[in-house]
This record gives C-alpha cells, structure tokens and sequence, in this order.
C-alpha cells in the first residue's frame, strides 16, 4: 500500500512516536520495583517494555527477577508506579527530533492531529500540557479512553468518529506491533518509527505500510 500522499487526518501514538517517554516510565518503574524490596531495572530493559500499559510493565519486571505472583504484588506495585508517575511524568520525557517543527507545519496546513494511545488519558494529557504540545491535538484517545485499548481497532474507531474522517484519509503513525495490528483491524494506513518502542522487532518486520527514520518525513 503506498502511504506517501496527503491526508486530512494523521494519528499518532504517544510512547515511542510523539516522545521518548522511557526515563520518566523507568523511574516509576524502579520505584514501585524499590518499594516492593527489588532490584532496579536499567532503562534498556524497560524501553522493551513499553508499549502494553504499565501494569504489563510491572509484571515483566517482575519476570525479570524471576519472581512469580498471584496477583497482590503486581497490584500493589502497580499502584505504587501511578502513584509516583502522577507527579514525575513529564520530568525527562521529550519529543523526539523535530516533532514539533512537523505537527507545527501540519497543523498549520490545516490537518487533524490525533493522539491515540494506551498510556491512560490522564497522563497523556499531562504530559503532553506540560510540553506545551496540547495545542496541535483535535482528539486524545487513551487507554481507558475506549472500550478497549490497541491492538483492538476501538480507539481508531473512536477518534475517527469523533473528528468525522473516514479511515482511507487519515494515516496512523506509530512505532510497535501494537499500533500496525490496530491499524490493520481499522484498515488504516500506518506507518513505524525505525527507533521507537518495538519490543524487540525491527521496524521493518512489523508489517507497516512504511518505516521512517525522522518525523519530519511525513511532510
């Protein structure tokens, strides 16, 4: 499928895409890991892990250590980590080289921006009005946002509806396995950040419709 052309609607997802969130994700991670009496995890290993929402995160660390549990420890770091990434989202996160020179020059041209994402909406919005890139965005689709998180095309449907532009003139941008299957149960277009959060699959083997090296290339 050829993606090069222009469209009326471009959704991005956050993590990966948009802005390096991991060092801010890797201190909550570490502290909920710190307050359960466990080692901390180095960076590396929790930018594999994103992508699931943080729950998922909690409990590869915790596979990480070889530790089993039935439930009670994940749901009592799980809520250690939200605890503290309420107040510590946005402290090193950024966006990735010229981000915002590209969702300035689209916004400008009069395209909808969209951010569809399985971080909670909440802190979507938090970090994204702590970066001063609120303004860009027509929708935030979280996590919790709709019925069902991505890979389900429900967020798609949400955000497509909401903004009112069929799926063939919008284009999903985003950088795992997560965002492409989302998009194929949507029958989106989409297109992967070479270097974001890809557990572990090279971009090119996640089945988009395109791979790019820098934002800007979507203009």
């Amino acid at each position: 499928m050829v993606w090069r052309k222009p469209y009326q609607a471009y959704l991005f997802d956050l993590d990966g895409t948009l802005i390096d969130t991991a060092p801010d994700l890797n201190l909550a991670l570490n502290h909920s890991l710190e307050r359960a009496g466990l080692a901390q995890v180095p960076e590396t290993l929790t930018r594999h892990w994103i992508g699931h929402g943080a729950k998922v995160m909690v409990e590869q660390a915790l596979q990480y250590h070889e530790i089993s549990d039935t439930g009670t420890l994940v749901n009592t770091m799980f809520d250690d980590f939200l605890e503290y990434y309420a107040d510590h989202n946005a402290h090193l996160s950024k966006p990735y080289p010229t981000v915002l020179e590209t969702l300035r020059t689209l916004y400008n041209q009069g395209k909808v921006l969209c951010v569809v994402t399985n971080k909670l909406e909440h802190f979507s919005r938090s970090i994204l009005d702590q970066l001063d890139m609120s303004d860009y965005f027509a929708e935030l689709i979280g996590g919790d946002t709709a019925t069902k998180p991505k890979p389900d095309p429900a967020p798609i449907h949400l955000c497509l509806e909401r903004i009112s532009v069929p799926y063939q003139d919008a284009l999903f941008v985003g950088d795992s396995a997560t965002d492409v299957g989302a998009a194929r149960n949507a029958n989106m277009t989409v297109v992967c950040m070479r270097d974001g959060y890809n557990h572990g699959t090279p971009a090119h083997e996640l089945g988009a419709d395109g791979v790019i090296d820098r934002f800007e290339e979507l203009l």
